[in-house]
């Protein structure tokens, strides 16, 4: 046990280690309150005075809530070695959620929006102050969880800060090597002597890696062998990377360099997010400090994404759900532009749904009058041009599984398990992700089909009104036993009329035929889509994939304890084996699952909602069609009705005159 005058710890409670310090969980000796205090070692002790009490300084100037708080400064007993007493984040660090294998790739978009508001405040609050962090990281961003359950980032590790306002630079280097500036990785790293100065760009830089780790759960520049085995090839592709990239990999042993213009298809952020991030990451990763953006440009820019709302679009011609930034004061016009941007869909051809009703959204609006909508309650967007709907795009998790070695390896053993299990995680996500596109098609779908079978109902209305209306008109016998009317032509232009009304009858009754079997057509689809939303409903795919995970779960973990042991006795090495056989089984089964009761059933859907769509678009066209000949039929006759009575006044006139 150690302790200062307030707070008491042990050695065994470590929350992390660094160069210069370690950082303990510990209890305030009164209170018991737990805090974090960050003991100093020898080394810390040999830099010079004023960088020993940088962090001191640094910290007691700041006061923010995504900035950790530093309670005190107090000093071990007899050594008297400084210590700060921090707030403690019981939830670790964003390190440790992305090493989380749920966030092997990357985290969910929520998630990320947090992380990226909290990192966003965290460091205007520097800027506003003149610091420089210089070590940016996953590892020092600390997350804890609020009252209402939600995740609260902070950033902590002021060791290397120091002030420094936007025009300044320093020459000393510090930060982690995967997140530093290729200028001070040249001579931190390599070692090369070069007489460059920084500024505070370099703090964009990490910030640009770590988003980028955060919405990928991959570092953007990779080398073959890693970027710790390969540093040369490290720094040639931070600096040889072209304008636009955030990305650039060496998939081969002295291979070529891959660039990425874009995030990897497995991220789980929405594309309309992508497109608001992926031109900020392009813009701070960007070697040369001249072409990088400043902070103010940073700020204004995530400042901008961060003040959006998400309105949820599912598109029904391409089976996709949509994520659409706009901010709250934007017309609605706007809105379907950018719905045009991520669909391909024309303003003018797009046509919503919400919650089963027709949702007009009128383009000179703001966009606080759309629904509020969620990921499991979004507006469907039906387009008047047919196409074949293309689905989720994805990656098949099984390209991802690395392989056990045949020897018992405890450290290699808990690698692939957890990359296994990151990719079981993965195709669980995927699996929600089709299960939930497969209700959304038929859900959507089935309120289009009501649409039209009210549609249906209405014509067949007006159609029959109007034969009513013939059939009054044809059964007043007005004109057949007149007799000695000088008046012939009258006569002949009356029978012409009701003619024409006999016409115009047969026609409104085959419409009245051809509305009615539609009606049927639309009446049995309905049926066959509501029969199919019970299958979905029934469907237990899900379920199985998350008990071969919660059982992979359980063998990850003992792997993870495992590889903390110099080795294993005879029977727990026995023991081992098995649970890498079972750990292997569970694998192939949930990949089983997935291929055979989501992804297949999921494709065999969309070929059907591609057919039921084209019935649908063709419906919807044949009673626009038969909707349009009843309407002018029924003008037609009210029109002919009209000049029979007229002939019918002026006959009876004349026959009136010549009695």
């Amino acid at each position: 046990m150690q302790s200062t005058v307030n707070y008491l710890w042990h050695t065994d409670d470590l929350l992390g280690q660094g160069a210069t310090a370690s950082v303990y969980k510990a209890r305030n000796k009164k209170s018991g309150e737990l805090v974090a205090v960050k003991v100093f070692n020898t080394a810390s002790y040999l830099r010079p005075r004023e960088v020993q009490v940088r962090e001191f300084e640094v910290l007691r100037k700041l006061n923010h809530q995504n900035i950790i708080k530093l309670f005190a400064v107090e000093e071990m007993g007899g050594s008297r070695q400084k210590v700060l007493v921090m707030e403690y984040c019981s939830s670790g660090s964003l390190l440790s959620v992305l090493e989380s294998p749920e966030n092997a790739f990357g985290l969910p978009e929520d998630e990320f929006l947090v992380v990226l508001r909290c990192v966003v405040a965290g460091m205007n609050h520097l800027r506003e102050n003149g610091i420089v962090h210089r070590d940016i990281k996953p590892g020092n961003i600390m997350r804890l969880v609020g009252e209402e359950g939600q995740s609260i980032y902070k950033l902590t590790d002021f060791g290397a800060a120091r002030e420094l306002d936007d025009d300044e630079k320093f020459v000393s280097v510090y930060g982690t090597e995967e997140y530093l500036h290729p200028d001070m990785y040249e001579r931190a790293v390599l070692r090369k002597p070069q007489q460059k100065a920084f500024g505070v760009a370099v703090d964009l830089w990490s910030i640009g890696v770590t988003l980028y780790h955060a919405a990928t759960g991959s570092l953007p520049f990779v080398p073959f062998g890693g970027p710790r085995r390969n540093k040369e090839i490290m720094y040639r592709i931070t600096t040889e990377k072209p304008a636009g990239a955030i990305a650039g990999t060496q998939r081969l042993e002295n291979g070529p360099l891959e660039w990425s213009y874009s995030l990897p298809v497995t991220c789980q952020l929405s594309m309309g997010l992508q497109s608001q991030l992926v031109p900020i990451l392009a813009n701070i990763l960007e070697v040369e400090q001249a072409k990088c953006w400043g902070f103010d440009q940073f700020f204004a820019e995530t400042s901008d994404i961060l003040q959006r709302v998400v309105v949820h679009v599912f598109s029904l011609p391409q089976a996709v759900v949509h994520h659409v930034y706009i901010h709250a004061h934007n017309t609605i016009a706007i809105f379907l532009e950018a719905v045009y941007k991520q669909t391909s869909v024309a303003p003018q051809h797009q046509e919503y749904l919400f919650e089963g009703h027709l949702c007009v959204l009128e383009p000179s609006l703001s966009a606080q009058h759309i629904a509020h909508t969620t990921a499991s309650s979004p507006l469907t967007l039906f387009s008047m041009v047919s196409e074949t709907p293309k689905g989720l795009a994805f990656r098949d998790p099984a390209l991802d599984i690395p392989k056990f070695v045949p020897k018992v390896d405890l450290q290699a053993d808990y690698n692939t398990a957890k990359g296994v299990l990151g990719a079981g995680y993965q195709a669980l996500r995927l699996a929600q992700a089709l299960l939930t596109g497969q209700e959304l098609m038929l859900r959507g779908l089935h309120w289009f089909v009501e649409i039209l079978q009210a549609t249906c109902r209405r014509t067949l209305e007006v159609t029959r009104m109007a034969l009513l209306f013939l059939s009054s008109s044809l059964g007043t016998e007005r004109f057949s036993n007149v007799a000695g009317v000088p008046e012939i032509q009258e006569l002949k232009r009356a029978a012409e009329l009701r003619s024409k009304l006999r016409t115009l009858a047969e026609v409104l009754s085959r419409c009245s035929h051809n509305i009615t079997e539609t009606k049927m057509t639309l009446s049995n689809l309905s049926s066959e889509l509501m029969k199919n939303r019970d299958q979905v409903h029934a469907d237990r795919s899900i379920q199985q994939i998350q008990c071969c995970l919660d059982k992979m779960y359980l063998i990850y973990e003992q792997f993870k304890k495992s590889r903390m042991r110099p080795g294993l006795g005879y029977n727990e090495e026995q023991i081992h084996k098995l649970d890498k056989v079972n750990f292997s089984h569970l694998a192939k089964r949930l990949l089983q699952v997935f291929q055979e009761e989501r992804v297949q059933k999921y494709q065999a859907s969309l070929v059907t909602h591609g057919k039921r769509m084209r019935v649908v678009h063709e419906t919807r066209n044949h009673l626009r069609l038969v909707g349009c000949s009843v309407a002018a039929c029924n003008t037609e006759a009210q029109g002919a009705q009209e000049s029979l009575s007229k002939h019918a006044r002026a006959l009876q006139g004349d026959e009136g005159a010549g009695v």
